[in-house]
């Protein structure tokens, strides 16, 4: 990445100015602008999370904001209430006090006398999923926004409800967010007499919002506030959609280009759930670069020439070996100027034709451990495996070697008829590329809770032995499969550690599949280039511990028979060059369950946080715990919290939630 230090405009920073919503409560924002914003006023870009912009964030926040600055804007980084150094409490995702918060912040910016009134919100994951919702409100000095691996339907295709199939994203997520949240404002920021009376308040109202999220198991009106997919016509500001294929929020591109009328252009690269200036795998691009056009055009009125933009661009992906991480994916960019686009044609492969013998699914729990993370964002060993370890334990339908490369690009579809012998029942559906040798990489899967094939807000039982119609889509995905090389379509009822299983092995009988691929005319180079990645002056640190991610394996063949996938994530601790804040955090996941029993498997997560500066030193630590039986989830979670080493706070959850046709 190319360090810009000069740029048209002098930036000044304000590390924490207060924004007081209309209840009283402080937000604090870190704010970088034009030195002369004030003679020449500017347009101003929201970023609004609950990731601490202190040491959360702060290393993308570094290299994007001054960058923004520096160009004649406003970059405004808002710690959400309940979060980082802002007062107040947060007691779940998205919720209307957190996107009426933001509305406030819109019409804060647009009134500073700095401010020319034009508004942009922006951002990744959770700030990618509430500016789309805030923009659906319409405040009215917003009137562009760039959203990143987001989504526009947070029951099923989010990290909660995956095709109806409870993710155990779901668990792991609010594990997260329970540990996020509940660290220490910074008592330079807060005052060595408040940070602590804060961080207190913030403990005792802490939510673990797993048992919420375990409480709607089906698409009701709790998931369908904040899903645009509802009214896609709410939303009226130019919206520019990215996203990457390693990424579990692939689809929301193709979603936001199809069904919003207002402005809106797609890019796909193939990167993990990163900001696609320092993304990996490479290539990389100049994201900011291009977010430049954007709100040049829609903030500024300049003839950047956005509108002509191809609606679609993304990077075809060549095949590769199998691996858990990366460093680069050869391959293309390809447009498409509209989309769903004419040049894409649907080929209809029949796996099990009419009158074929049926073929019997019948997974082993552990089915799925080569799938990797559902929105890897380490740089490690986060990716699918080689898939041949899954391929094993399922059903697999091979085609003929390819004479020609073919390009697929995006949303493969399978279509079945099926009987099952209990009332639920999941089922999994994998595309992979067969190499010569064997080997087996995955380009694209999609899971559905059988009891879901009609309706996620009314699902219906299956009757045992009754044949039953089903369609699974998979995620959109744009990759080319060599001559040579073979397609495979692998189906499972269990996908482990994605997806949480059924309450009892089920069988499933296919009678019939047909895969529908989407095809499009091969590619013969780039038809879209990018500029280099640049970025601002990097965040300056020292480092105090590296950074290391481990995952590995272990089967008890011997005694009890539980397969247990173990993950450690070591995110390192530095201290910051600047105002001395050293911070270090690590998570450790167990996921166990037996091939033979549903009812066995279980999810445990513990986080460790740590603080300190010169005498001053915090840490906190949370557990947590799901597990199930035929009737309930069974869900438990632990905070402690310590100052050096005396332990000033705990506090524990527990509670049990029944399952639904999940």
């Amino acid at each position: 990445m190319k360090t810009v230090t000069e740029f048209p405009r002098k930036v000044v920073e304000f590390p924490d100015m207060g924004i007081v919503m209309p209840d009283g409560c402080r937000l604090s924002a870190r704010i970088w602008m034009p030195e002369d914003a004030s003679d020449k006023p500017v347009p101003a870009i929201l970023e609004h999370l609950p990731y601490r912009k202190r040491d959360g964030t702060i290393f993308r926040d570094q290299l994007t904001h001054p960058y923004f600055a520096g160009h004649g804007y406003a970059s405004i980084r808002v710690d959400m209430r309940g979060n980082g150094d802002s007062e107040g409490l947060m007691d779940d995702e998205y919720s209307e006090q957190e996107l009426q918060d933001a509305c406030d912040v819109i019409a804060w910016a647009a009134a500073q006398p700095w401010c020319n009134g034009n508004v942009g919100m922006m951002g990744i994951s959770w700030g990618g999923f509430n500016c789309l919702q805030v923009a659906a409100k319409r405040p009215p000095a917003l009137k562009a926004a760039i959203s990143l691996c987001s989504t526009v339907d947070r029951y099923a295709d989010d990290i909660h409800y995956k095709g109806g199939c409870l993710l155990l994203e779901n668990f792991g997520w609010a594990s997260t967010m329970l540990s996020y949240s509940s660290r220490p404002p910074d008592p330079l920021i807060a005052g060595d007499n408040r940070w602590r009376d804060l961080w207190l308040t913030r403990l005792e109202n802490q939510p673990f919002l797993a048992p919420l999220w375990l409480s709607h198991q089906h698409r009701d009106a709790y998931w369908k506030r904040g899903s645009i997919c509802e009214d896609f016509s709410a939303v009226q500001a130019a919206v520019l959609s990215i996203g990457g294929w390693h990424d579990g929020y692939r689809n929301t591109i193709s979603n936001l280009v199809t069904n919003i009328r207002s402005p809106v252009k797609g890019i796909v690269g193939p990167w993990i759930h990163k900001y696609p200036h320092y993304a990996g795998p490479n290539p990389a691009i100049g994201f900011l670069q291009e977010a430049l056009r954007w709100w040049d055009r829609w903030l500024k009125g300049a003839e950047t020439g956005v509108e002509a933009d191809p609606d679609y661009r993304a990077y075809v992906m060549d095949s590769v070996r199998p691996a858990r991480w990366h460093p680069e994916r050869p391959g293309r960019w390809i447009a498409e100027q509209e989309w769903p686009s004419p040049n894409i044609k649907l080929e209809a492969i029949e796996l099990i034709p009419d009158g074929a013998k049926p073929a019997i699914v019948a997974s082993p729990q552990n089915c799925g451990l080569a799938g990797g993370e559902y929105f890897p964002f380490t740089f490690g060993p986060e990716l699918p495996g080689d898939q041949r370890p899954d391929d094993a334990l399922s059903v697999c339908f091979d085609q003929a070697e390819l004479e020609e490369a073919i390009d697929i690009v995006g949303a493969p579809e399978v279509e079945v008829r099926l009987s099952s012998d209990r009332p639920q029942a999941n089922i999994a559906v994998r595309l992979c590329d067969v190499h010569p040798d064997g080997a087996s990489e995955l380009i694209s899967y999609g899971v559905l809770n059988l009891t879901h094939r009609n309706s996620h807000e009314f699902p219906e039982a299956l009757v045992p032995g009754e044949t039953v119609s089903a369609r699974v889509v998979l995620d959109q995905c744009a990759y080319r499969v060599p001559a040579g090389h073979r397609l495979r379509v692998a189906v499972s009822n269990a996908y482990w550690p994605m997806i949480w299983p059924s309450p009892e092995p089920a069988t499933l009988d296919l009678s019939k599949a047909t895969l529908k691929l989407p095809l499009r005319p091969l590619a013969t180079g780039d038809e879209v280039s990018f500029a280099e990645p640049e970025g601002a002056t990097p965040w300056a640190t020292e480092t105090i511990r590296p950074t290391n991610s481990e995952r590995h394996v272990d089967r008890d063949d011997e005694k009890t028979g539980v397969v247990t996938l173990s993950i450690t994530d070591d995110f390192g601790e530095v201290r910051d060059l600047a105002h001395g804040l050293v911070h270090g955090s690590i998570v450790r996941e167990t996921w166990a369950i037996h091939p033979d029993d549903p009812l066995s498997a279980m999810g445990s997560t513990h986080w460790t946080q740590t603080f300190s500066r010169n005498e001053w030193s915090v840490r906190t630590e949370t557990f947590a715990d799901m597990r199930s039986d035929a009737q309930n989830f069974i869900l438990s979670a632990r905070i402690e919290a310590y100052e050096g080493e005396k332990l000033v706070f705990e506090r524990d959850f527990e509670q049990a939630i029944p399952r639904a046709l999940l």
